[in-house]
């Protein structure tokens, strides 16, 4: 039996696509299993939170955290360590926040659960009293006017939308009065900002966040207060309007320091002058241990470099573990990286970032042409069997979009996202509400994505 030449030519890449397959499907699981039977992932993050802690950019922790970062790389096998300079916002809480509640017959005061947010200015240093407005939006200010807000303290009530399934399209909506609350207060002769915590989870603590000033406006001081302490606020503002508000905060922002991104590679083996990034940001707000915001994504993309040396695989192309500084009040981090890839003309393949919390992956999020979306969604069911099935998403990590706006493809892992704003920027985010297993899968995820884009590109 004779079979035409074009017949032969797709059984034979129909053969080869299904052995192409098969292998590929054995190296993911030998990734996912190494992660889950030999990872580092957790006791490196043990290290991170709890030897170091808190390390926001210009900080003694921080200069810590890049240290260890660099061993740590090393004892990962990475082939090539180097840090990258860059200058860092340096701004500093000082002491503990004051916060008290005055009932207007001056009988009775309750103190508040407070934390500065990042980048506000110091009040005296006999603190501010004043009555307190409750507003639920920009446009409530507005309607209130100076005469209803001049000399008093502004309280934004505005909580994350419990409705919303994606826990970050509440967070991206609630979070622009954290970031311009200040500056509308001021507007209006506002004394000082008190911001209800972006987090759908009622407990007493504050989430801070970075939050920024209009030059055209005085830069009055603002802090967060924990929901609690933000629905009692509210409660107790219906029955008693003259209550006032007492806050005393010693923060300052200082010169600019010197800091540096941490830089791992493994180098490829056969396009090492193309590189994939894999990364997350190192530094982390000093009121937590930044667990969660982002040790995870650090201690997850060395471990990327870990499961390849421990396998033995030799991705084509040079992958670049990358932890960040300064996402969390500048981006400097990211932006020097940019900076430096496009002037030393680097051809970057992806840069994928974990910076959404430990919980357990679902899958990826990009910002890719439709034909790359296309090629990653063709991969899914080698992903499935590992809980990893959402590749439609749009967006990517901060860290990562500099290169974005280059025009190179960026993707984001995707974890379940219901409780990352529980500890998102407070306290409460500490290395003891990490899963272990949870952890292992998402550096196992990211290790198994880059296995495929080094030998398929996208």
């Amino acid at each position: 039996m004779k079979f035409k030449l074009p017949l032969i030519i797709v059984f034979i890449t129909l053969s080869l696509t299904n052995i192409f397959a098969q292998r590929d499907s054995a190296i993911i699981k030998t990734i996912f299993n190494e992660a889950l039977s030999n990872g580092k992932s957790y006791s490196n993050l043990n290290y991170l939170c709890n030897k170091i802690g808190g390390r926001l950019a210009g900080s003694p922790q921080a200069q810590q955290a890049v240290e260890w970062a660099f061993k740590a790389m090393k004892d990962a096998g990475a082939d090539t360590v180097y840090l990258q300079e860059c200058m860092v916002p340096h701004w500093v809480r000082g002491e503990k926040e004051i916060a008290k509640v005055i009932t207007s017959n001056a009988k009775s005061i309750k103190e508040m659960s407070v934390c500065a947010l990042g980048g506000s200015v110091a009040t005296p240093s006999e603190g501010i009293s004043a009555k307190i407005v409750e507003v639920k939006s920009f446009d409530e200010l507005k309607a209130l006017g100076k005469e209803n807000i001049q000399g008093k303290i502004v309280f934004f009530n505005h909580p994350m939308n419990p409705t919303e399934i994606s826990t970050f399209e509440a967070y991206g909506e609630a979070v622009e009065y954290r970031w311009a609350g200040a500056s509308e207060a001021a507007k209006y002769g506002a004394l000082a900002a008190v911001v209800r915590s972006c987090s759908l989870l009622e407990d007493d603590n504050p989430h801070t966040g970075v939050m920024s000033y209009k030059d055209s406006t005085q830069k009055i001081p603002t802090c967060a207060i924990s929901t609690i302490g933000a629905n009692w606020l509210s409660n107790y503002l219906k029955t008693d309007k003259e209550l006032k508000f007492y806050l005393k905060m010693t923060c300052q922002t200082l010169p600019d320091e010197k800091s540096f991104n941490v830089i791992g590679e493994i180098r490829g083996s056969e396009k090492p002058n193309e590189y994939i990034v894999v990364g997350g940001h190192l530094d982390a707000w000093d009121n937590g241990k930044g667990a969660n915001d982002d040790g995870c994504g650090v201690v997850q993309s060395m471990e990327v470099i870990r499961i390849f040396k421990a396998l033995g695989i030799k991705p084509k192309c040079t992958i670049r573990s990358i932890a960040f500084m300064n996402e969390e009040n500048g981006g400097r981090g990211g932006k020097k990286y940019a900076e430096l890839a496009k002037q030393n003309n680097e051809k970057h393949i992806v840069a994928i970032e974990s910076d959404a919390g430990s919980f357990t992956p679902m899958g990826f999020s990009s910002d890719v042409t439709p034909a790359q979306k296309s090629k990653l969604k063709s991969w899914r069911p080698l992903f499935e069997p590992y809980g990893l099935y959402s590749f439609n998403t749009d967006g990517s990590g901060s860290d990562i979009h500099p290169l974005q706006k280059m025009g190179i493809p960026c993707m984001e892992l995707i974890p379940d996202s219901q409780r990352y704003f529980d500890y998102h920027h407070a306290s409460s985010d500490e290395f003891e509400n990490i899963n272990k297993r949870e952890l292992e899968l998402g550096g196992a995820a990211m290790a198994a994505m880059i296995w495929m884009i080094s030998q398929y590109g996208l």
